[in-house]
């Protein structure tokens, strides 16, 4: 979605003015004005084309191990949040159902299923060698197969056609093998002494509790399935709740893991992962978030091109700023390995690879990690197979030597489901989807209900978890001393007020906001930034005075600042708000191909605000005092930059207009701000502010019980205003002075 660029005329048609005396560089304020003005001003670059999944994500090593300490810590966060898994869910132990047990020659294979929360399956079979194992204590090596984008899953076979295809090119040499290479890679590897558990994706094979269909296949909004209490996956209310079909494999992958490892006959310091494609994401996301996996063997994923194309490989926050080289780096310096292959990770061995590999060399393990092209289409043929083996074979210590794939017996699909008249399926229907995602918000909703605060030291782990959230799905602090530049483009007075018009730049980003200020002649030292939903010509009255609060607050000796905040304003080109958030060019109707690697405009908006008072408060000539102002519509992202900027603040005052982001039923709602329900909505991010001096419109005690209580906890009185009028707010401001 293009939006018309910025240009002076359409700043100049605003009743604005520009950052007051002391919020400008002296040399502006002090010398006499340039004659002319400067050529129209470049476009902000958040009004260029978006990010997508198949931009360029290379990862830049950091140069020493504290500096990855801190780096490590955000980008795990950063998956956990994005993925609904920060903080983890509690896990129960595990209680499966094995059965139908298969017996070949040398290998056994067992059917398990078991729920991983109520309601949604983990279905996979166990492959156990049956020679004894070789340890002492009869544990055995244990590798996890999440399998990927295999038509049928672990019913794959390729058929004729395709295995004659794959005999002429190499890439297999043995019909049966190749013909069925998921099956092929459990046996060898149970061969080798290993006990493997490869399980089902969302929907593939027996694949529990949702379709094929929806969790890969999804396209289009259901408008059905999308209200404040009927809501399903891919919805704005799931969306809201970091409820997405990446996230719940991954918890997936996370309980097999817990799974299998609670087994006696697992060896916990030898554990592998393995998957190509899909199940390669799943392999470098499981590794990343769970230190348990040893060794990891992502095939056919891992590079700077495209990121994974399956709406179960993508989610809100997961890519922003990152991408799967750095999360490949997170098993540091646990060893890893991948391929390459005829796709976009064709060329891993120059893009990724020298990176990783300096990575690991700067973490003390330079020979843990490796990378290989191989010259055949997407693929884990037997020669990607035969460098996991070998791989496997060294990093698990198995002490095996000449390893080659056998002839074996493969399972029909009659041997293989978990599912039978004993043994029933669940239901995939609608109602059966709506009612998981109700049992698994209300079970995030208790775990976070257990934070509310209640004195000063559960306020500060009240602050660890949302806050940590928070800074993810904001994705920005307050920018640092010196990083803003204001440019002047007019400049009035009367009546002893100096109007300043102009733009901020945060050069760093490539942002530009097209700014105002009002200066009185009595200044206080004191600033007020005034954000309106609008835009900042809501600042004056149509003949260009201030309106009556702003009045006030000059009169008093306020200096103040107001913005257009993205998409308001002079960003459109009717001056009112834009209706609908902007998206990537992809025709599927899923939030995370857009916020999966582009802030959320209501971020966004949060960042202008942000940059303001950035601009305000390490000026030169810094005020005592800067206070923020939210109303008509702007009243959520100022909380949310007081949340995150609160130290540098005096005050804050908003009229809530009883928003709530648990309202929004449309994924390109402006206001969609991905986590919020989860995290505790409007109410969770107020608290967060305490103990700023802070004054609510439109708001009551039984609205706000966690905010009220925050503020208590932190030895300070949330000011509830009966009286929402700007006129109020701008009193209760006057009064921090």
């Amino acid at each position: 979605m293009s939006q018309p660029q910025l240009n002076r005329r359409s700043l100049l048609r605003l009743s604005a003015a520009a950052p007051a005396a002391a919020l400008l560089p002296s040399e502006i304020l002090f010398s006499s004005l340039l004659a002319g003005t400067p050529a129209a001003p470049p476009a902000d670059a958040r009004l260029q084309a978006l990010k997508d999944l198949n931009g360029y994500f290379p990862f830049t090593p950091s140069a020493t191990p504290a500096e990855w300490s801190v780096r490590r810590e955000y980008v795990t966060r950063q998956i956990s949040v994005a993925l609904g898994l920060w903080p983890m869910a509690e896990r129960p132990p595990i209680q499966a159902v094995i059965h139908g047990r298969v017996e070949r020659e040398d290998y056994t294979v067992d059917r398990v299923y078991f729920e991983s929360s109520p309601g949604l399956l983990v279905t996979g079979s166990l492959y156990l060698p049956k020679a004894p194992p070789t340890s002492p204590d009869g544990t055995r090596p244990t590798i996890l197969c999440p399998h990927g984008h295999w038509p049928n899953g672990r019913f794959h076979d390729h058929g004729d056609g395709e295995i004659k295809n794959q005999l002429q090119s190499g890439g297999e040499t043995d019909p049966v093998g190749g013909r069925h290479p998921l099956q092929a890679r459990c046996v060898q590897l149970a061969r080798m002494g290993c006990m493997v558990f490869i399980y089902d994706m969302l929907g593939y094979a027996d694949g529990g509790s949702l379709t094929q269909q929806l969790a890969h296949g999804f396209s289009k909004q259901r408008p059905e399935l999308s209200q404040p209490d009927h809501w399903g996956l891919f919805s704005a209310q799931s969306e809201l709740r970091c409820l997405n079909a990446m996230g719940l494999q991954t918890w997936n992958s996370i309980r097999a893991l817990d799974w299998i490892t609670s087994r006696p006959d697992c060896d916990r310091s030898r554990i592998g992962c393995t998957g190509a494609s899909g199940g390669g994401t799943q392999t470098f996301i499981l590794t990343a978030l769970d230190d348990r996996v040893a060794a990891a063997f992502p095939a056919v994923m891992v590079s700077t091109a495209m990121q994974g194309g399956c709406t179960c490989e993508n989610a809100s926050y997961l890519r922003v700023g990152t991408g799967n080289i750095e999360f490949a780096a997170l098993a540091a310096p646990r060893p890893i390995a991948m391929t390459g292959a005829d796709d976009w990770t064709v060329e891993i061995e120059t893009k990724g690879l020298p990176e990783l590999k300096q990575h690991y060399s700067m973490l003390g393990a330079p020979d843990n990690v490796q990378a290989k092209y191989m010259k055949f289409p997407h693929n884990y043929n037997l020669p990607s197979r035969l460098m996991m083996y070998d791989f496997f074979n060294r990093t698990l210590k198995l002490g095996l030597s000449n390893i080659a794939e056998r002839p074996y017996v493969p399972l029909t699909q009659q041997e293989t489901t978990v599912f039978g008249e004993a043994h029933p399926a669940p239901d995939r229907t609608e109602a059966a989807e709506a009612a998981l995602m109700k049992s698994l918000a209300d079970a995030s909703q208790k775990q976070i209900t257990k934070l509310d605060p209640t004195n000063a030291a559960s306020l500060a782990e009240f602050r660890r978890v949302i806050s940590g959230a928070l800074e993810v799905m904001i994705g920005r602090k307050l920018p640092p001393a010196a990083s803003t530049r204001f440019e002047k483009l007019d400049q009035t007075s009367a009546a002893g007020i100096t109007q300043f018009n102009g733009l901020l730049h945060l050069d760093a980003h490539q942002e530009v906001l097209p700014c105002l200020w009002l200066l009185p002649d009595n200044w206080n030292q004191q600033a007020v930034l005034w954000i309106d939903g609008h835009g900042k010509s809501k600042v004056n009255n149509a003949d260009g005075a201030p309106i009556p609060a702003v009045a006030g607050l000059l009169n008093a000796g306020f200096a103040v600042g107001s913005i257009d905040l993205l998409l308001t304003g002079a960003f459109t080109a009717d001056g009112q708000p834009v209706k609908e958030s902007p998206r990537v060019n992809n025709p599927r109707e899923f939030a995370g191909y857009t916020l999966g690697y582009n802030h959320p405009l209501f971020a966004q908006r949060v960042h202008d605000i942000l940059t303001l008072l950035s601009s305000t408060v390490f000026h030169e000539r810094q005020p005592r005092k800067v206070h923020l102002v939210g109303l008509n519509g702007a009243a959520a992202h100022a909380i949310a930059a007081a949340a995150v900027a609160s130290k540098q603040l005096a005050s804050l005052a908003v009229d809530t207009q009883k928003f709530r982001f648990a309202s929004i039923t449309e994924i390109r709602d402006p206001n969609l701000l991905p986590g919020a329900v989860k995290y505790g909505d409007l109410p969770a991010l107020l608290a967060l502010c305490a103990p700023l001096p802070t004054a609510v419109a439109a708001e009551t005690e039984s609205s706000l019980p966690i905010a009220v209580a925050a503020f208590q906890a932190a030895s300070s009185k949330l000011r509830l205003l009966t009286d929402s009028s700007p006129e109020n707010i701008a009193d209760f401001v006057a009064k921090q002075a």
